[in-house]
């Protein structure tokens, strides 16, 4: 992986460089989706909305025209893909939606620390097999091939593993995510 900031990732996107591409994927792709499943429930959902995000974004390259943060600006224009998938989908009520959205923030306080707590008291109670494959792509920052070969699972396996360990830790996704983009 490239220690690219994000301007320097924005800057390859731009020229059209595939290595920028490469480099936003491998940086943003896990913690997006853990992100997107803050909407919707099932992690293959979350992973097409983060793709379609990408492609859109590799569409725009040369044209996009933002303020701020990428971070900030791929989370929400993910989070805004989500409501619309939600809305076209009619699975839920939006008033709970729209007020559960607007409170993910981007930093680590005291109150995180308490969240992380509970998040490995929460990883420590998941089935083994679960438990091992979320370690090995959150806190070993592997890839879903490069967890497979480790654990002897097939890949396919592995991000089942993942998608139930994720749904099963739903309550903690937002310092799921932090761990991510550490």
């Amino acid at each position: 992986m490239t220690d690219w900031d994000e301007y320097e990732i924005l800057e390859q996107v731009n020229r059209g460089e595939e290595a920028g591409l490469r480099a936003l994927f491998e940086r943003y792709y896990k913690p997006l989706c853990v992100y997107a499943l803050k909407y919707v429930d099932s992690y293959s959902d979350a992973e097409d909305l983060v793709q379609e995000l990408f492609v859109k974004f590799w569409e725009l390259k040369g044209n996009i025209g933002f303020q701020g943060s990428l971070q900030s600006y791929l989370f929400l224009s993910l989070r805004n893909n989500c409501m619309r998938w939600v809305k076209t989908h009619k699975k839920y009520q939006f008033e709970v939606i729209d007020n559960y959205s607007d409170a993910f923030e981007y930093h680590l306080n005291e109150e995180d620390d308490e969240n992380r707590a509970k998040l490995y008291e929460e990883i420590e109670k998941l089935p083994d097999q679960c438990k091992k494959v979320f370690k090995a792509i959150v806190f070993d920052d592997l890839k879903y091939k490069e967890a497979a070969a480790r654990l002897s699972l097939s890949v396919n396996t592995v991000k089942t593993h993942f998608a139930r360990a994720l749904k099963q830790l739903r309550s903690s996704l937002d310092v799921i995510v932090l761990l991510l983009l550490r």
